[in-house]
C-alpha cells in the first residue's frame, strides 16, 4: 500500500500577506535609505539597510512556499517538502545576523565621526518608515497570535512566515529606535544618540535572529526528542498493559505540528505492529508510524 507522505498543507494566507509585506516593504527600504543618505541620519540610514535585508528575506520566504507547493509530490522528498521553508527561515536568521552586525559598524564609527543631520525632513521619512513595519507585522502575525493557546505553540509554529514577522517586526523597533534618536538630536542636541539607538537596534537584531536560528537549527537538524509527543509515545507504551519495552524511539517533525515516529519494541505476547500503530494514532500529530516488534519468550525455571 502506497503512503501519502503530503504531511503539510501549506500556508496559503501567509504566502499571500508575505508578497503584501515585500510590496510594503520595498517602498519603505527605497524612502528610508535615501532619506538617511541625503539628511545625514545614521539611525535611520541602519533602519533602511536593515530593511533592505528584510525585502531579500521576506522574498526568500516567498519563493520557499512556491517551492515547497512546487515539489509537494516529488518522490525524491521521502518526507514531503515542509523543510524547504524551515531552510527559508534558518537562511532569513543568517540574514539578519549580517545586518546586525553592519548596523553596529557602521553605528560605533559614527559615534566618533558625527555628521549633521537634518532633523525635520529624517523624522517625516522614520515616521513613514514606522507605519509601514506596523502594517506588515500585522499582515504577518495571524500564525502566531492563535497559535499561543495550543499546548504545542512552539512546535506548531511556521517558521517559514515566522522569519517574515521577525524581519517586519525589527524593521519596527529599528525605527522607533530611530524616532528616538531623531527626536533627542533636534529638541535636546544629543548628537550621540543617533549612533548609540543604531548599535541598540543591532543588539535587538541579534538577539531576535539567534531565537530564530535555534529553533529552525532543531527542526532541520532533527533536534526535538524533548518535544511533548515523545513523551506521549512513552506513556501510551507504559499504559497499554501488555508490558512492552521500547528499545528504540526516532520521533522528527515533518511539517508545521506533524512528526514521524519509528518505535522498536520488546513485547512477550502474541501482538503485532498494527496494534500498537493503531493505539498510538490517537495522538493526530504522529502523521506517519513505524513500529517494529521484537517478540521475547520468557524462560521458565525448571
Amino acid at each position: 500500500m502506497q503512503h501519502n507522505h503530503l504531511f503539510h498543507e501549506g500556508n496559503p494566507d501567509g504566502e499571500r500577506n508575505t508578497r503584501l509585506a515585500v510590496l510594503l516593504t520595498f517602498a519603505a527600504m527605497v524612502a528610508e535609505i535615501a532619506g538617511g543618505w541625503v539628511f545625514n541620519s545614521m539611525a535611520l540610514l541602519a533602519d533602511g539597510w536593515h530593511m533592505s535585508s528584510h525585502v531579500l528575506a521576506l522574498g526568500l520566504s516567498i519563493a520557499a512556499y512556491r517551492a515547497a507547493k512546487y515539489f509537494a509530490r516529488d518522490v525524491r522528498f521521502a518526507f514531503g517538502t515542509w523543510k524547504i521553508e524551515v531552510l527559508a527561515g534558518y537562511t532569513s536568521a543568517i540574514f539578519l545576523v549580517f545586518i546586525a552586525v553592519l548596523m553596529f559598524y557602521e553605528s560605533f564609527m559614527r559615534l566618533f565621526d558625527p555628521v549633521p543631520v537634518q532633523y525635520e525632513q529624517a523624522i517625516i521619512v522614520a515616521v513613514a518608515g514606522l507605519a509601514v513595519n506596523l502594517a506588515c507585522a500585522w499582515l504577518l502575525q495571524g500564525d502566531h497570535s492563535h497559535s499561543q493557546h495550543h499546548r504545542h505553540e512552539r512546535h506548531h509554529t511556521d517558521l517559514n512566515l515566522r522569519s517574515a514577522y521577525i524581519h517586519v517586526l525589527t524593521d519596527a523597533v529599528t525605527s522607533l529606535f530611530a524616532l528616538v534618536a531623531l527626536f533627542g538630536g533636534k529638541y535636546w542636541q544629543l548628537k550621540q544618540l543617533d549612533p548609540l539607538m543604531g548599535i541598540a537596534g543591532s543588539a535587538v537584531v541579534a538577539v531576535w535572529a539567534y531565537g530564530l536560528l535555534r529553533d529552525s537549527a532543531r527542526v532541520l537538524l532533527d533536534a526535538e526528542m524533548d518535544a511533548p509527543v515523545v513523551e506521549e509515545v512513552r506513556a501510551v507504551i507504559a499504559a497499554d498493559g501488555m508490558g512492552a519495552e521500547i528499545t528504540d524511539l526516532h520521533v522528527w517533525r515533518v511539517g508545521g505540528g506533524k512528526y514521524a515516529c519509528i518505535l522498536s519494541l520488546d513485547v512477550h505476547r502474541e501482538v503485532g505492529p498494527e496494534y500498537y500503530k493503531r493505539i498510538l494514532a490517537v495522538h493526530e500529530e504522529l502523521v506517519h508510524i513505524t513500529v517494529e516488534v521484537n517478540r521475547k519468550v520468557k524462560r521458565e525455571n525448571r
